[in-house]
């Protein structure tokens, strides 16, 4: 059977590429680990891949702002290439430094189907710290964003210094109104966070944790759905295993909804492309 091909970054301190890969391979595609400088090189050509995804990770080291560096030199040297992919209907994933990465390009939010304006950004957090913790996320179902397919809900791990998403009014009100909002923080009863912290941990308005293009085929999110592949990275998964055992199942076969998410961009790969 044919794969779903999926790209990922990798190089000037990037990391989570080795997770992302195994997240994409338990999901069924076959993961490429790419340094960017064959990107930009041409050793490796963007158009032989269907997903291509941006890791988390601290390219650069966060010099001159979050995932800056990076936009910057990708959108100069493959800014064709991307657009080119956008074009096709590939997917593109953006995972904590890849999401600031996304916006800094203007691949994202892409509002009038305009991917090189940058309209929204990620900033510091309110808190004044980097926060290290897991999530609560409440899910959109109105949201054409084809990772998140049939998600209601989800608990993922967020690393970030700069995780606060802003926006002016008028875009926020857009992105509310295409369904663009994909992802908010959450209570622990699966509310908006209404800025709470930590549930919200750094003061993203909206309680924003993720958007999409208008297509749905691009996405980024500050949580890292890449390490939650195994239940027992949840750190309630003792209470979890014994509840299963209280009801006679098995414990550890579940997939978990971080796998799930991945799973939803390979499946569309293939129902779209093969």
């Amino acid at each position: 059977m044919t794969q779903v091909k999926a790209l990922i970054l990798t190089g000037f301190g990037l990391n989570c590429d080795h997770e992302t890969a195994l997240a994409f391979e338990l999901a069924g595609a076959r993961p490429y680990r790419v340094h960017i400088n064959s990107l930009v090189d041409g050793t490796v050509n963007l158009a032989d891949f269907h997903i291509l995804a941006f890791g988390g990770g601290f390219s650069w080291g966060d010099d001159h702002g979050a995932g800056v560096i990076q936009a910057v030199k990708l959108k100069n040297h493959i800014g064709k290439d991307l657009l080119g992919f956008v074009d096709a209907g590939k997917l593109i994933i953006g995972i904590c430094n890849g999401f600031q990465a996304l916006v800094n390009t203007g691949l994202l939010p892409g509002l009038d189907k305009d991917y090189t304006r940058r309209s929204v950004a990620i900033t510091y957090n309110d808190c004044g710290n980097f926060r290290d913790q897991w999530v609560h996320l409440t899910a959109n179902s109105e949201s054409p964003c084809v990772f998140t397919k049939g998600m209601e809900k989800a608990d993922f791990p967020v690393r970030h210094g700069e995780g606060k998403f802003i926006a002016e009014p008028d875009v926020l009100t857009a992105l509310q109104a295409n369904g663009q909002v994909v992802f908010q923080y959450a209570d622990a009863t699966g509310s908006p966070a209404g800025g709470a912290f930590p549930f919200n941990p750094n003061g993203s308005l909206h309680d924003i944790a993720g958007i999409c293009d208008p297509t749905g085929n691009i996405f980024g999110l500050m949580p890292h759905p890449e390490a939650y592949n195994h239940v027992t990275n949840h750190p309630d998964w003792p209470r979890r295993k014994q509840q299963l055992k209280g009801e006679g199942q098995a414990f550890g076969e579940q997939e978990t909804i971080g796998i799930r998410l991945f799973q939803n961009g390979v499946d569309h790969i293939r129902e779209r492309f093969f």
